[in-house]
């Protein structure tokens, strides 16, 4: 390993007055439902809304002269590309980013406003990766990976220090990992201070490029599938992270797409914060992984909060449907005056609100002198829809469900 605990606090020296000293806060929602004290460390607060302004701004304030005469560039998914940028920014060293084509429109245009080029190439970070080095050589610009560098590790690890001085009783720490910058600094910071620390890391289930290289002792690449966490979907570890995660991580657990989408939401709506899928996936973490850890001091790291506004909503919309707050469905009515009149005066006495009201006289489906409706109501809960299919049934009429 090439990094150690002095370099950690070197890189909060370096950092102090650009990246922000972000809450370790205290939740009741996440604590009550695990039976744990949860803390959450609000990265998602910190300048670009990620973690990563902390390693690429230690990496570019250390760059030579002539490295930085160069000009700098970087491959990112979105948030390396933000903290890249605006790293290069604050020196006034020309930057470029290459970025996946699927990368979030947001982060994208958030990465051109902080002053970089942004190159759209491939559909995932290792495919931008390898475009990224084709420039570098061609350019002759200086390279800042976005996990695998000592400089870039020592800036995460900043993170564990601001945890164990905010939570000295610290009893386990819950990060996100892709290529594993995040979960090495911490671990490394938090390891050599608080031995007795748990370090657990956590993976989406749809790449789990870093739990299949531990299991299988060396570095694999993993194609995977594509994931709502994008900030973590890395197909094949860096060497020095898996090195430095070998030896100080005590887990690494996953969690799939729908308890992502799940801990997004409970965020936006219990903890009143915005996590992006790689942000939440510690929250998912801690809600259905950790099973095993009662009255323990835990904390969790929200390692960004710049999620695409559609992927929110559709995450919203979902969730709303999975809770029974939102129902959709089809049905036949006669085709005659009042018949949709009835059928709205029947949702108004179950107390369901309409949200959105079709009606087809000319539909496929319709047998003669009937229209189709269809319907989408806001819901308290499965209860109240049961009563709606209730009620419709006890008026002989049939729904479909959508």
């Amino acid at each position: 390993m090439d990094i150690s605990l002095e370099e950690v606090k070197k890189a909060r020296e370096t950092l102090a007055g650009t990246a922000v000293r972000t809450e370790l806060a205290y939740t009741n929602t996440l604590s009550d439902f695990t039976g744990n004290r949860v803390y959450l460390k609000m990265e998602n607060q910190q300048r670009t809304g990620s973690f990563k302004l902390r390693g690429a701004y230690n990496k570019v304030a250390n760059l030579t002269a002539e490295e930085k005469k160069h000009g700098i560039i970087a491959s990112s998914a979105g948030n390396h590309a933000q903290g890249t940028a605006l790293a290069g920014t604050i020196f006034g060293i020309p930057s470029t980013i290459v970025m996946p084509r699927t990368a979030p429109l947001s982060k994208v245009k958030a990465t051109r406003g902080y002053g970089a080029r942004v190159v759209l190439h491939g559909s995932v970070y290792d495919e931008a990766f390898a475009e990224a080095q084709r420039i570098q050589a061609e350019q002759q610009l200086t390279f800042i990976h976005p996990f695998n560098d000592p400089l870039v590790i020592a800036g995460q690890g900043t993170i564990g220090l601001e945890i164990l001085e905010d939570l000295p009783d610290l009893e386990a720490v819950v990060v996100p990992v892709g290529g594993g910058g995040l979960l090495a600094g911490i671990a490394l910071a938090v390891k050599n201070l608080k031995p007795s620390v748990k370090v657990i890391g956590v993976q989406t289930k749809n790449m789990p490029s870093m739990v299949k290289s531990l299991a299988e002792k060396k570095i694999c690449t993993c194609n995977g599938s594509p994931t709502i966490a994008d900030g973590i979907a890395v197909r094949t570890p860096g060497e020095l992270t898996f090195d430095i995660i070998q030896h100080y991580v005590d887990d690494i657990v996953t969690v799939d797409e729908e308890e992502i989408a799940s801990a997004i939401l409970l965020l936006l709506e219990r903890v009143k914060t915005i996590a992006e899928g790689a942000g939440a996936a510690s929250v998912a973490a801690v809600l259905n992984r950790l099973r095993g850890y009662k009255n323990c001091k835990i904390a969790a790291v929200i390692s960004g909060g710049n999620i695409d506004v559609n992927m929110m909503w559709r995450i919203i919309d979902q969730g709303l449907a999975k809770s029974g707050r939102k129902v959709a469905f089809d049905m036949l009515i006669p085709d005659k005056p009042g018949s949709l009149c009835g059928i709205l005066q029947l949702m108004a006495e179950t107390g369901a609100n309409v949200l959105n009201v079709i009606h087809h006289r000319d539909s496929r489906n319709a047998p003669l002198g009937y229209a189709t409706v269809e319907l989408e109501l806001e819901t308290a809960d499965q209860e109240q829809i049961e009563l709606i299919k209730q009620v419709l049934a006890e008026h002989q009429y049939r729904i479909n469900i959508v």
